[in-house]
Parts: structure tokens; C-alpha cells; sequence
């Protein structure tokens, strides 16, 4: 049975234009949801403002409060609030947690150590490898990987969480009942199955487009760490990493071929001071919790390659490599990658380089 004190949280976080800013201003001048509720519209407003004074006074959200209750009467589905004990520390730590949180799946996960790894969503082969080796060795050291349920770096991200102990948390920026975007429906249910998703959002918001970033300051600040796997200059990716450094956490990025405009993001954020990864420890001993990479992944990930054009095109990079290079990458026949380069320079993918190197033209 969910008891009226929660009925009171949810019915002042419905408030039209009410941020969490708001809110807590409320709760800091009348104390829990019940008195700022039951205040006049004349004390409101000297908190908050008329118009919204006059919106709480409305009391026009009863549909939605129901609806929100009848939705957390599943075993999976919490409402955690700035009053409840299992409120994730971290995001109390942070200038602007939200005064509710949903959640899909375990709350116990929202306190665990806990690592952002995010980056482009249009992102390369490799990257994606990347973000998903990185993810399933420090998964299996039993930390967290938090993202943001997009495609690209996010999804992989998140699938090597899923494969290790430490499991995955995905925020997201519509409401917890939807899944943005459609095809990570399947992800998700898993994520809510074995780890959790989490929104500050009402139920049924849909993905505006606004609401990206402001959760980008969740993906960080519930982690110890922001690690960047791929990201151009203008990448979302770079604004968590801001927020992360500017919440105190660390900042991390995998270093990329320099002819890669997916690399230069990284690299900006190296140039700046963040921390340069190489391999999994790396990031332990950067964010300084006491676990330890499993022996047998404390090398670099590996890629595990596929061996169509379009994977061959990926792994050659962005550098001047030779066949036997991608032979190695692609776990191909020298033969069999010949071959494939021969169609991808006809169609004008590649360029041959004096001395048997091969080039990605852009």
C-alpha cells in the first residue's frame, strides 16, 4: 500500500513548470509536499512565484497522480524521494538532484560504485567495441555502468554492463514508462530486468528534445566517473563531461586516430586534463575504488570482428595500415582481406599508399 506521503511527493512534481529547483525552494520554506500543498496561494507565491502558485493551487493532476500510483503498484516499479533512505547519495552531493526519482528495476543499484561511459551515437565499429569491452571488464570488477540509453556508444555501454556483476543503470530523458529510442525497447526491458532504468521525469513524457541534456547531470553525477569513448566536438558526449568535472568526478576519454572527427572530442578533453585511458585499470585507479580488473582481462580489449566489407572498412581506421595489420584486426586471411580491399577500392572506400598501405578515404 502506498502511503499519502508519496501520493503528496508525486502531485507536487507534476506541477506545470515547476523544476527541481522549485522544488526544493518549496520544500525548504514549508517543509514536506503535504504543507507546501496546503499553503495559501500568498505564502506560494513569495517562493515560487504567482504563476505557479496559482498551478499548484489548481489541483488539476489527480488523473495523472492515480495513473502514477496504479503504475508503481508492479514489484519493479519505485518512486524514490529526497525524504527516502534509499536516495542515491551521489546525486545528494550534486547542486541540482531531483525531488523524485522513478525507477524500472532495482533502487539497490542506484548506490553501488559507478562508472558514465558515454559517446557518439553515430559511432564507429570500433568505438562501439570499445565501449562494450570496456564496459562488460568493469562489469565483471563489479562496478556500475551508467549511460544514457541511446544508440551508438550508450547501447554498447550498456550491453557490457549487462554481462558482467556490477550490471547497468540507464537515464533516461523521457518518462520511465517509455522507451526512447524505439529500437532499444528490447534493451531496456533487460536493463529494468538486471540492473535499472531511471527518469526524473513525470510518467508519459515524451523525448523532448530538451530534456537530454538537463538528465546528462544524473549520468554523471551518480557516477564516480565520465569515461568518452568516441565523440566529435559538438557532441553531447562533451557537455556530460563538463557537468562530470564541474560535480567534482573524474574525467576520462580513450584516445582515437587523429584523421577521426569522432576523435577529436577525446582528445580535446585530454588536452584539457582529462585522464588518458588505455585499459580497464586505468580507469580504476583514476576514480579510486578498490576493485580489481579479473586477470584475464587486464589487457586492452580486443575487438571481436565480423567479416563483411562494411566491419573491414571500420577496422582499417583512419590510419595507413597494411593488409597483414587488418588480417591481424579482422582475424581474416591475408587472402580473404585482399580481396575485400580490391572491391572497397573500386568503389572508391580506399586508397592504396605506396608500400602495401591502405588508407580510409572520408
Amino acid at each position: 500500500m502506498i502511503d499519502k506521503g508519496t501520493e503528496h511527493w508525486i502531485d507536487l512534481s507534476l506541477v506545470d513548470g515547476l523544476g527541481p529547483a522549485g522544488y526544493r525552494s518549496l520544500l525548504s520554506a514549508f517543509g514536506l509536499p503535504e504543507e507546501v500543498l496546503t499553503a495559501s496561494r500568498n505564502q506560494l507565491d513569495r517562493v515560487v512565484g504567482l504563476s505557479i502558485a496559482e498551478s499548484i493551487k489548481r489541483n488539476d493532476r489527480q488523473a495523472a497522480v492515480e495513473s502514477t500510483l496504479a503504475w508503481l503498484e508492479s514489484s519493479n516499479h519505485h518512486l524514490l524521494t529526497l525524504a527516502d533512505s534509499a536516495y542515491p547519495q551521489a546525486l545528494l552531493e550534486i547542486s541540482d538532484p531531483p525531488p523524485v526519482i522513478y525507477v524500472r528495476g532495482s533502487p539497490e543499484w542506484l548506490s553501488r560504485p559507478a562508472l558514465a561511459i558515454v559517446g557518439s551515437r553515430n559511432s564507429t565499429g570500433q568505438g562501439r567495441e570499445n565501449a562494450e569491452q570496456f564496459a562488460r571488464i568493469l562489469s565483471q570488477a563489479e562496478l556500475t555502468i551508467v549511460s544514457g540509453l541511446a544508440l551508438g556508444i550508450d547501447t554498447a555501454a550498456h550491453r557490457g554492463g549487462l554481462e558482467g556483476s556490477g550490471s547497468t543503470i540507464a537515464i533516461v530523458g523521457t518518462g520511465a514508462d517509455r522507451v526512447y529510442p524505439r529500437a532499444n525497447e528490447r534493451l531496456a526491458d533487460e536493463i529494468a530486468s538486471r540492473g535499472a532504468l531511471i527518469s526524473e521525469f513525470p510518467l508519459g513524457t515524451p523525448p523532448v528534445a530538451g530534456n537530454f541534456p538537463r538528465r546528462n547531470r544524473l549520468i554523471s553525477g551518480i557516477s564516480r566517473g565520465v569515461l568518452v569513448v568516441e565523440a566529435a566536438v559538438s557532441s553531447g558526449s562533451l557537455i556530460t563531461a563538463r557537468l562530470a568535472a564541474d560535480q567534482g568526478r573524474e574525467v576520462l576519454a580513450i584516445p582515437g586516430s587523429i584523421h577521426s572527427p569522432l576523435s577529436r572530442g577525446c582528445h580535446a578533453l585530454i588536452k584539457q586534463g582529462a585522464k588518458l585511458v588505455e585499459s580497464a585499470q586505468d580507469v580504476l585507479d583514476e576514480i579510486r575504488v578498490d576493485l580489481r580488473i579479473p586477470q584475464a582481462d587486464a589487457g586492452v580489449p580486443t575487438p571481436n570482428l565480423s567479416g563483411s566489407n562494411d566491419a573491414v572498412l571500420q577496422y582499417i581506421g583512419y590510419d595507413p595500415c597494411s593488409i597483414d595489420t587488418i588480417s591481424d584486426r579482422s582475424r581474416l586471411t591475408p587472402a580473404a582481406v585482399s580481396a575485400i580491399l580490391l572491391r572497397l577500392e573500386l568503389e572508391g572506400a580506399v586508397a592504396s599508399l605506396p608500400g602495401g598501405l591502405y588508407q580510409r578515404i572520408r
